[in-house]
């Protein structure tokens, strides 16, 4: 075993909203060519057929207002533009189309193709450069939030490609109660009880110690009493506590990204504030679905996890097998073990990939249940978790190396 991974005794994932790969990193690109991230070349036609390109328009608010639709129906135009050729080929022509149902406004439309400057998110763009970027994190299922967080905490959604909450019982455990049957603690930890976890339907019916909140973790980072597997989840709204307001910080189109930005940087910061907890956490930043942004590398096939969805679920007058994965979206992975500026599949100077790896939410699950309960009953995880690459082996330094990176964070 790898000296970081017998070190390792906590694993943290922050799940963040709505934002696709080339949208929050594709400008990396110009820096590391082995980060596949966008030249100026990719275009999608707009509404009058012209091709419009990509451009490092993207600004903190404002601009994409509607938010983009990224139910399932919309999520399949933006993949494959129409395609009805048997079978279909993703093409990701088809974002500016979807974008542009919503207001019928061809120069609106064309902002779904903007992307940031990496100056402009530098808490994010310094972690994907100093720690390890994924060039292949795809969202679990090409559709909205509630299914594709689901794949985080079940490996799987249970058939559901919708925003509707659902209650399981039965069949498939939650990492959250595998780790708990083997006397292991788990937590997610909300922001706060105005904008609580999107999973309390599903979750916490079992287990309400399963729950905490955004300042217990930082405490909880301070006294250096993480439990073995956190969850964190960023503030879903603008609202106001005890007349202080707070802003929404999981950067879901159209909050304030700079907010996003802080959220990210106080995660980062309670870990590599206690030194004993940095060398001992692998701290996984990603985001739940590219939330109908553009991002030009189409979603690979996937093994089915079992279940599938109905016509009148997906909204396109077919079933979804659940054999095919969604969008890109960013996904870093921090730890002091990690070799600095490492891009996990790597793109060669063709543009190809030798040692393609393929990771998506499911890999979450599998990597915490390998790695904390090995052996656990296969017949209570999903076909398609127990295939899902897992990320620990990224831990792959003989010698934790010394990391003096910490943010300014204004009281």
């Amino acid at each position: 075993m790898a000296p970081g991974v017998d070190a390792l005794k906590h694993i943290v994932v922050l799940m963040m909203e709505n934002r696709s790969f080339d949208h929050m990193l594709g400008g990396l690109k110009a820096q590391n060519q082995q980060i596949d991230g966008l030249d100026g070349t990719e275009s999608n036609p707009d509404s009058t057929g012209t091709l419009f390109r990509v451009q490092d328009q993207a600004d903190f608010q404002g601009q994409l207002d509607p938010d983009p639709d990224h139910h399932f129906a919309a999520v399949d135009l933006q993949i494959f533009n129409g395609s009805v050729a048997n079978p279909r080929v993703p093409n990701m022509q088809g974002f500016i189309n979807s974008y542009f149902q919503q207001r019928l406004d061809t120069k609106h439309s064309q902002k779904i193709m903007y992307f940031f400057k990496p100056d402009n998110l530098p808490v994010l763009a310094t972690l994907a450069t100093e720690f390890a970027v994924f060039n292949r994190w795809f969202a679990s299922i090409p559709g909205p939030t509630i299914c594709n967080r689901a794949f985080a905490h079940y490996g799987t959604s249970f058939g559901r490609v919708t925003m509707n909450p659902f209650y399981v019982h039965t069949l498939y455990k939650s990492v959250y109660q595998r780790l708990a049957a083997a006397n292991r603690r788990a937590k997610i930890y909300y922001y706060d009880v105005p904008s609580s976890t999107m999973e309390v339907v599903n979750l916490l019916q079992d287990q309400p110690q399963f729950f905490g909140t955004y300042q217990q973790f930082l405490s909880d980072c301070k006294k250096g009493i993480l439990p073995d597997y956190s969850f964190i989840e960023p503030n879903y709204t603008d609202h106001e506590v005890n007349g202080k307001q707070e802003l929404a910080t999981d950067q879901h189109p159209d909050h304030n990204m700079q907010a996003g930005e802080r959220f990210i940087a106080s995660i980062y910061n309670a870990i590599h504030e206690n030194a004993d907890l940095w060398k001992s956490t692998a701290l996984l930043i990603v985001y739940d679905e590219h939330g109908g942004i553009f991002d030009h590398v189409p979603p690979v096939p996937c093994l089915p996890d079992g279940f599938v969805a109905q016509p009148s679920d997906t909204g396109t007058n077919a079933p979804f097998l659940f054999d095919r994965l969604g969008v890109r979206v960013p996904a870093i992975l921090i730890s002091p073990w990690v070799p600095r500026g490492q891009v996990v599949s790597p793109l060669k100077p063709d543009g190809t990939i030798d040692n393609l790896r393929v990771f998506e939410h499911a890999s979450i699950p599998a990597t915490v249940t390998n790695f904390f309960v090995p052996g656990f009953d296969s017949k209570q995880r999903s076909p398609r978790e127990q295939q899902a690459d897992t990320f620990l082996d990224l831990l792959s330094l003989g010698q934790m190396r010394d990391v003096d990176l910490e943010f300014d964070l204004p009281d």
